[in-house]
């Protein structure tokens, strides 16, 4: 009489069945740096911060660190739309509330990177970044220029999607152009003059700006020129930048000679420019005494007539009005710091893998990250 082989069978299957779950429910040590996963922040308001106008600058970039990830800029530039619309369009209604979470699946293929928790998968998120961020040269490694460079295409982007939008409220005859006349300058700008003006008056908003925008001189700002009539320190117009510099030496310009001496110059201008590194003054001098003054009065006064000129300036506006380019490497410097574990001054797949929240800060929480490795 042959036995049933069942019991036999029975007796492996319960084996393996408990094997397999032994091995799923140790932990790996493996996958330890690999699908990790951010918590969105359920309180987050997408809402950049907007500057206090009591305090902001004409020229002077109202800078926040701007998201490393596209696709959370996408989702940023879609909620101060849905503001600029509440806030500006009359005609658009009452506008939706700002919800406490993003719209994943409207932003491109966000929802790829999204488990059913609201956690986001970050280390397939930067493995898909990665390569697109190391280009010059292409070694597997992101350094600190090709950072840079990075942000500075994301803050562009960002940028010309405020244009358009501003633009479209400024231009009233839709004719894809704003003429000085349609344009409406902001409402602290008022407050600005008032406190500043002078006899001559300030350039800030009035037609001189206007005109020194207008590089093809049509008497029209198109898109680009409208860009760099709100944004002077990003832009490449020769016009515009001599403009800046003019500006610069009016308003500290006592005499009203059109240049500026060693005293209108050591009343302000000094004390904006020597924090830079490259004026920066011996560590023996006075940082606030007149040698290190002089001594910068000198690099700048080229033809040592004892005065500054506008032209004399135009090396060193970039200093008194940071580009993007500066904030962008700004910005670069920081993820560097954060991330770059041997510090060799550039980052490999790994240390972005491994530091997440360096790249990811503003929107997400740590919350469980390190002692969790969850499966889609």
């Amino acid at each position: 009489m042959t036995s049933s082989p069942f019991p036999v069978l029975l007796g492996f299957l319960t084996l393996a069945l408990i094997l397999l779950f032994l091995l799923s429910s140790a932990p790996s040590t493996s996958r330890s740096h690999h699908n990790r996963r951010l918590k969105l922040r359920s309180s987050f308001n997408f809402t950049p911060p907007l500057p206090n106008p009591e305090s902001r600058q004409p020229g002077h970039a109202d800078f926040y660190h701007f998201p490393f990830d596209p696709i959370i800029s996408q989702i940023e530039m879609r909620r101060e739309d849905r503001e600029w619309e509440r806030t500006h369009k009359s005609d658009v209604g009452h506008a939706p509330a700002m919800e406490s979470q993003p719209e994943w699946g409207d932003f491109m293929d966000a929802e790829d990177y999204l488990n059913s928790q609201n956690q986001f998968n970050v280390t397939k998120r930067v493995e898909v970044l990665f390569p697109k961020l190391d280009l010059d040269p292409t070694d597997g490694f992101i350094s600190i220029e090709e950072l840079t460079h990075w942000n500075l295409m994301q803050a562009r982007i960002e940028t010309i999607h405020r244009t358009k939008r501003d633009m479209e409220m400024h231009d009233k005859n839709k004719d894809g152009f704003v003429s000085f006349e349609e344009y409406e300058r902001p409402s602290w700008s008022w407050r600005f003059d008032e406190e500043n003006s002078t006899k001559n008056g300030m350039g800030w908003w009035r037609e001189e700006h206007y005109r020194a925008a207008d590089m093809d001189g049509d008497g029209l700002l198109n898109i680009t020129e409208f860009n760099d009539f709100l944004h002077p320190a990003d832009s490449s117009n020769p016009k515009l930048i001599d403009w800046l510099c003019k500006e610069e030496i009016r308003e500290r310009d006592k005499d009203k000679d059109g240049k500026l001496s060693f005293q209108e110059y050591h009343g302000g201008l000094f004390y904006l420019l020597r924090n830079y590194d490259e004026f920066t003054a011996d560590s023996k001098e006075d940082n606030y005494g007149d040698a290190p003054a002089k001594k910068l009065f000198s690099q700048i006064d080229k033809d040592n007539d004892g005065f500054i000129s506008a032209e004399e300036l135009t090396p060193y506006i970039h200093n008194l009005h940071p580009s993007e380019h500066f904030y962008a490497k700004q910005q670069a410097n920081y993820l560097l710091n954060m991330a770059d574990t041997d510090k060799d001054g550039k980052l490999s797949l790994k240390e972005m893998v491994d530091n997440p929240y360096a790249f990811y800060s503003s929107i997400f929480t740590e919350e469980d990250y390190a002692y969790h490795d969850e499966f889609r």
